[in-house]
């Protein structure tokens, strides 16, 4: 069986998209899915390469039974051939991703989308990014993510 392999992307990969990876990873594992699927997450840019998730998000998500263990790095071109989907958390983060496809890879492997295209719930047309705003902002992210991920797994199974 082939596996369907999913990234989520973000700008730093320290916030969001670590937060929507570790949010599919449980929603699979609650499905009893986890062996249909390779996740990962990255970022659009490099600061924050092979740092853990901020400890702000990772709390959060810790209230909610959710553990974020990935490391950040940085999107390539080579994830345009090893991921089925492409989950940008917003326009900018979109843009990039489109942007780096056209002029690092011809492949037409991966879908690219946006997440909250799959939202149900909330409104936003983007995830926020709570980086700089206070830790209330935290827990509205992953309230968003719930929703908009549980959407793209119900989705595609």
């Amino acid at each position: 069986m082939n596996k369907i392999s999913v990234l989520f992307v973000c700008l730093g990969n320290i916030c969001r998209s670590p937060a929507a990876e570790a949010i599919f990873i449980s929603l699979l594992k609650k499905k009893k899915l986890t062996d249909g699927f390779i996740v990962d997450s990255a970022g659009t840019g490099s600061w924050h390469i092979g740092k853990k998730a901020d400890s702000r998000m990772r709390i959060a998500a810790e209230r909610r039974d959710i553990n974020i263990l990935s490391r950040a790095r940085q999107i390539n071109s080579k994830d345009f051939d090893a991921f089925n989907y492409i989950l940008a958390m917003d326009d900018s983060n979109f843009r990039d991703i489109k942007n780096l496809k056209t002029t690092t890879s011809s492949s037409d492997f991966a879908l690219i989308k946006k997440i909250q295209n799959f939202r149900s719930v909330f409104n936003e047309k983007e995830v926020p990014d709570p980086y700089f705003g206070g830790d209330e902002g935290f827990d509205y992210v992953l309230d968003i993510l719930e929703d908009s991920v549980s959407g793209f797994l119900e989705s595609i199974s």
